[in-house]
């Protein structure tokens, strides 16, 4: 799978993939991340990707043109596993089942936005989807974009070692109850300043401890997420 961003900060994309999983996928050749600059699609000399809102109004807007440059000059001829999300507050928000969505595809191309916003004529007529990570403002989506590009590489076939691992994960729906936060888990030592691990997860009896995990994951959905199970939302 390739994933694009566009950005007009290409050196911050320096960190947060040299690492963990998505360097590893990567290096297996299981995954591609390649990183636009914005401003190579400018013919200022300034390079210029901003200006003013119509309207007046604080800040300042990223201007259709080079972005809709860019992405026609990444993909000259767009197929439709070829996705285009812009990244922003405005957007719907990133869930797993969106991640399992996007991990479906061939190509991912994500946008930035920056400043005040991106002209709308971005979101309306080249974005595929426009995403948002959480119900807050972030000063451009630049980490967005790497909290997308981990959820989705993880689901890649082989980027984890084992396809199983995300089967029963926090938020992934798999039929057995799917939806619900991760179970809670215990390892060595069995008893830490007093505290015990649960004594189903010792006994080796699997059937049992696949139930336990079942009604652990949510009693501790009830108790940290009821909304997800239908409940009023922690902190409302």
């Amino acid at each position: 799978m390739i994933f694009h961003v566009l950005t007009i900060f290409p050196e911050f994309f320096e960190g947060p993939f040299a690492h963990g999983v998505v360097k590893r996928g990567r290096e297996a050749g299981l995954l591609d991340i390649r990183i636009h600059n914005l401003r190579d699609w400018t013919s200022d000399a300034h390079r210029t990707v901003d200006d003013r809102p119509f309207g007046g109004g604080e800040g300042m807007v990223l201007k259709p043109e080079p972005v809709f440059q860019a992405v026609e000059s990444i993909w000259p001829e767009r197929r439709s596993d070829q996705k285009v999300a812009l990244l922003s507050a405005q957007g719907r928000l990133f869930d797993q089942a969106m991640a399992n969505r996007l991990s479906r595809d061939a190509e991912i191309l994500l946008i930035c936005g920056r400043y005040e916003g991106v002209d709308e004529r971005v979101a309306e007529h080249l974005a595929d989807k426009e995403i948002s990570i959480g119900n807050y403002v972030l000063s451009g989506g630049e980490l967005a974009a790497a909290v997308v590009i981990d959820a989705v590489a993880r689901l890649l076939p082989g980027v984890l070692g084992n396809d199983n691992s995300t089967a029963f994960e926090s938020f992934q729906d798999t039929g057995h109850g799917g939806g619900l936060l991760d179970c809670p888990h215990w390892t060595r030592p069995a008893e830490f300043r007093g505290w015990k691990a649960p004594e189903v997860l010792l006994n080796g009896n699997h059937e049992e401890i696949r139930r336990f995990r079942q009604r652990a994951a949510r009693e501790k959905t009830i108790r940290l997420r009821p909304d997800l199970v239908g409940g009023q939302e922690p902190g409302t």
